[in-house]
């Protein structure tokens, strides 16, 4: 489902009669944030002086169109170009909406991993007796993007024991990481008290703006050897 952000914006005069639209709110998908290539459709609607709303019709606009570009100004269906921030703007007759910010990102195109996906831990000390203390290599993976590097962006770690048991595993730093500036994320399995499972299976995945899995999750192996 994709997020809403909710921007009320005013108009720069004031209206004396308090039915006539006063000012304009302006809805934007995940916080203005969109991926190159994929065409948005915000939304608008406009309120009198009494915080109700009243019919109107919108005309939309982007004031920076070589990032963003406006396919239909009446519904306002616009289409991202390049990578950076645009400005949106709608209007109602004499009243303008503030230029609303859209975030451009680069389209996540696919994860592979970046390294060895299979790790042999040795587990020290010897378990029941102490707690173990084992951590595997980092798991890392390299996102790729349409447009740029796909810096910043939310990576998730999914750990499954073999045989099953309660949470004899845990992630590090977290099951949910971001890409570095370079595009690369990490994760380490970390033994906690209890069994010690003969592997752990880690699957790493990453979902676009518009919440589509993107294509080829990574899967790693980690064993655990006395």
């Amino acid at each position: 489902m994709v997020a809403l952000t909710l921007a009320a914006v005013f108009a720069c005069k004031i209206n004396t009669d308090v039915k006539q639209p006063v000012a304009i709110e302006i809805r934007l998908p995940d916080s203005g944030r969109v991926e190159l290539t994929d065409t948005f459709r915000p939304s608008a609607r406009a309120l009198n002086g009494l915080g109700d709303s009243v019919a109107a019709q919108f005309v939309w606009s982007s004031l920076d169109t070589t990032i963003i570009a406006v396919l239909d100004t009446t519904t306002g269906a616009t289409l991202p170009k390049v990578v950076g921030a645009g400005r949106l703007q709608a209007r109602t007759g004499n009243l303008f909406s503030n230029p609303q910010i859209v975030t451009v990102l680069a389209r996540l195109d696919s994860i592979r991993a970046l390294g060895a996906t299979r790790d042999t831990v040795v587990v020290t000390p010897v378990p029941p007796a102490t707690l173990a203390d084992s951590l595997s290599d980092s798991l890392q993976v390299q996102a790729y993007a349409f447009g740029g590097i796909p810096s910043n962006r939310r990576v998730v770690y999914v750990a499954t024991t073999f045989p099953a048991s309660d949470s004899t595993v845990t992630l590090l730093p977290h099951d949910s990481v971001l890409t570095s500036t370079a595009g690369v994320a990490f994760a380490r399995v970390k033994l906690r008290r209890g069994p010690v499972p003969d592997s752990v299976v880690v699957t790493a995945t990453m979902r676009r703006l518009d919440g589509t899995v993107v294509p080829d999750s990574v899967t790693f192996v980690v064993e655990f050897r006395p």
